[in-house]
């Protein structure tokens, strides 16, 4: 499930820290622009859901109106 989550697009501009051991010697105050959502972030399961919801209507499904 892990890996499904990477497939969304991020709507916002999101920093963070160089993960521990990729850290570039004299370079250990920069920060990581992400391009794509990780597990673990805040906003990654709406983002995801928000995916999911546009490629089932882009295919035809239709969301339930009896629950």
């Amino acid at each position: 499930m892990k890996i499904a989550f990477m497939n969304s697009d991020l709507s916002k501009i999101v920093y963070m820290l160089q993960p521990k051991g990729f850290c570039i010697s004299g370079n250990d105050d920069l920060v990581c622009k992400l391009k794509r959502l990780i597990y673990g972030l805040k906003q990654t399961s709406r983002q995801w859901y928000l995916k999911f919801d546009e490629v089932e209507a882009s295919v035809g499904f239709e969301e339930s109106k009896v629950d």
